[in-house]
């Protein structure tokens, strides 16, 4: 059973990778857990077409392997960034059954519903079982690289805790 933290923003100055980040040293207190960068790990635009690039193929090896991932994405307009829509579509089957978790940065408390719509058809495609404990943070939970405001470090805690309940419930029986 492992852990993959992906944090999906390609933002030099991201703060849902603060969000990452911070999931991150929370599950290695916990287990072994890993941190996927994007904009470190560059995937080329989905156009349709199976791609061959190693970076694809390293980053759906990561996904196949891991139980349980978190998703760190941006808001923008309302809608969750194209980054993370790109990753699912490059590595696609390797989330079957796998136990997935939402944290997202967002401009304005007006985004908080921002993920259900990738939650929803994670669940349709892949039968992902959705951790019920999601982060939503807005501007104001930052001052800087700190993450400074208690309710987001509080429902970061439930996103882990939740993650480290329910690792691998989602696996088929065997």
């Amino acid at each position: 059973m492992s852990y993959l933290v992906i944090s999906t923003s390609l933002d030099p100055e991201s703060r849902s990778f603060l969000l990452a980040k911070e999931a991150h040293r929370l599950l290695c207190l916990k287990g072994k857990a890993e941190l996927l960068d994007l904009r470190k790990t560059r995937l080329p635009l989905f156009t349709g077409v199976k791609s061959t690039s190693r970076s694809v193929k390293r980053v759906k090896e990561k996904i196949r392997k891991a139980t349980t991932i978190l998703i760190a994405a941006p808001v923008y307009n309302y809608d969750l960034g194209a980054s993370v829509k790109n990753l699912i579509e490059h590595t696609g089957d390797a989330w079957a059954d796998k136990t997935v978790g939402f944290m997202v940065a967002a401009g304005g408390k007006g985004a908080r519903m921002a993920f259900l719509g990738l939650a929803n058809s994670m669940m349709m495609d892949f039968r992902c079982l959705i951790i019920p404990n999601f982060v939503v943070a807005d501007k104001s939970a930052f001052e800087g690289e700190l993450i400074v405001e208690a309710f987001t470090n509080e429902r970061l805690q439930l996103l882990v805790d939740g993650a480290v309940r329910l690792n691998g419930v989602s696996l088929p029986q065997q």
